[in-house]
């Protein structure tokens, strides 16, 4: 087997996910997107249905997980998972990991984290050479991870990795100045994602308000 996930559990300078995801989308940024096709908030508005149909079909993913059926992935859901896709990582490390996820903090990932869980994976993990239905599944979905990526990164104008209510309620604005976003709009978009009320949004709760936008439901 080829180069195993290592970035998601903790590095010998305890970096926190957050700061991994953060490094990892400044590299993106620079490597990936610097000739970026998105140019206004409409060219992001006009790629929902795209999003949402190929979000949707992840359903299955998360359904052969979900072994209960209860709607939700639980740790040991999630660490069966985990292990198919080969990713090997310490009990402390998965139990982070869903702690991360469970962003509602429900004791269980719903279908809009589990979202959440694929895109932080397809981010952070360096591909194996093996393959199963699993990996096939997430390689399908890829370029759709990539775009909500690219997505964030059109949002984050300083390039830090994190985004602050003053630049996104700019770019909301500039980028489409002929249907100007009232400020109460903007500011509320943005509240929408500031889950922890710290005045930015790191990549996992905008990963899970655009998640909202685009019109997946936790039970769709």
């Amino acid at each position: 087997m080829g180069v195993i996930m290592s970035c998601i559990g903790k590095s010998s300078k305890n970096m926190s996910l957050d700061d991994k995801i953060e490094r990892k989308i400044v590299e993106m940024r620079r490597y990936k997107f610097g000739q970026s096709k998105l140019k206004s908030v409409d060219s992001i508005v006009m790629m929902f249905p795209m999003f949402k149909e190929r979000l949707k079909t992840l359903r299955g993913m998360f359904e052969q997980y979900d072994e209960d059926s209860n709607g939700s992935i639980e740790p040991n859901e999630l660490k069966k998972f985990l292990e198919h896709l080969e990713l090997h990582l310490k009990e402390k490390e998965i139990e982070n990991l869903f702690e991360y996820c469970d962003i509602d903090g429900s004791k269980g990932i719903q279908f809009n984290e589990f979202i959440v869980l694929l895109c932080l994976i397809h981010l952070l993990a360096e591909p194996s050479s093996s393959n199963n239905s699993s990996k096939a599944g997430l390689e399908r979905v890829g370029e759709i991870f990539n775009a909500m990526v690219e997505t964030f990164v059109f949002f984050d104008q300083n390039g830090d990795g994190k985004l602050n209510k003053k630049d996104m309620v700019r770019t909301l604005n500039e980028t489409n100045p002929r249907e100007r976003s009232p400020a109460r709009v903007s500011k509320h978009r943005f509240e929408e994602m500031d889950w922890d009320k710290n005045g930015q949004v790191t990549f996992r709760e905008f990963l899970f308000g655009f998640i909202n936008w685009v019109g997946i439901d936790a039970d769709e």
